[in-house]
């Protein structure tokens, strides 16, 4: 049978004058709509394996579509507020037909071009539907993150200690105020690593890979900056950690770590009026 709110990939049946006919399982059919077909692959035949998402079509009967939304069944979304009712919103998730967001499942105000975060489930009736509470639709099951992991991170809520994320799509993390070091804001999607994952299961996040590793990455950029610039470059472990933020997009904290690592490795003097490229066959900088 197939699989409600996912990708499936379905027999060709007949071609009919209104689209075509997918093989559901069980001895059902599933309409392709004529006007899906010019997506498909060109020289599609009966017998042919196709790539289709089942929905429902406005009469709540299922349907193939070659359109893509925004998530399937299952998965977190970023989609837009179109319509608002009693009963609760409709979102637009790239489908001729909009997504229910049922007003028991609303956890804050939403409004009309309003983007918001919702998780993708099939409720009790087998209709596709949208839920904002993210941290209950999190994966209860443990996913093993190493530290220093590159991940992928959705945000989705602001508390006094920090940013709540979505990991991957699947785990929730925190980034905490003070490993954070440019504007967040809801709905933005960012790169990240795993800091930390503490004993009881909860994952501590960074912009930046710990200690001497993530500090690592930009001294390339720092050499690189100085070369450009002509061999000097009027900041030092003195310069503010807006200006670091601006030039590198780290904390000053990782610029100094990167800093001393340039100067025990004697490509660059640190001064008091800035910070000296030197050539690999000596100091080309003023004494």
């Amino acid at each position: 049978m197939v699989q409600i709110g996912k990708y499936n990939q379905l027999k060709v049946l007949k071609f009919v004058e209104f689209g075509l006919y997918l093989d559901a399982g069980d001895g059902h059919e599933l309409l392709l709509p004529k006007r899906e077909i010019e997506r498909l692959p060109e020289n599609v035949n009966v017998g042919d394996m196709v790539d289709v998402f089942v929905c429902y079509d406005s009469e709540d009967r299922p349907i193939a579509t070659t359109l893509k939304p925004a998530g399937t069944v299952g998965e977190f979304a970023i989609v837009k507020v179109v319509a608002v009712e009693q009963i609760g919103a409709f979102l637009d998730w790239g489908l001729t037909k909009d997504l229910f967001l049922p007003f028991a499942e609303q956890n804050r105000d939403v409004r009309v071009g309003l983007d918001i975060i919702v998780y993708i489930y099939l409720d009790k009736s087998n209709r596709i539907s949208a839920s904002m509470r993210i941290e209950r639709n999190l994966d209860q099951v443990p996913v093993k993150y190493e530290t220093d992991q590159s991940v992928e991170l959705l945000i989705f809520g602001k508390t006094d200690l920090g940013y709540k994320a979505i990991i991957n799509g699947q785990s929730l993390g925190m980034l905490f105020h003070n490993d954070v070091f440019k504007p967040l804001v809801y709905a933005q999607r960012i790169s990240g690593f795993i800091k930390n994952v503490r004993d009881d299961g909860k994952i501590d996040l960074s912009l930046m890979k710990s200690g001497h590793k993530g500090a690592q990455d930009i001294g390339p950029q720092i050499l690189a900056f100085l070369k450009q610039k002509g061999g000097f470059a009027p900041i030092n472990d003195k310069t503010s950690a807006e200006a670091i933020y601006d030039l590198f997009g780290v904390s000053k904290k990782k610029y100094k770590i990167a800093l001393g690592g340039l100067y025990k490795s004697r490509l660059i003097k640190v001064a008091d009026d800035g910070i000296y490229l030197l050539e690999k066959t000596g100091d080309s900088t003023k004494s």
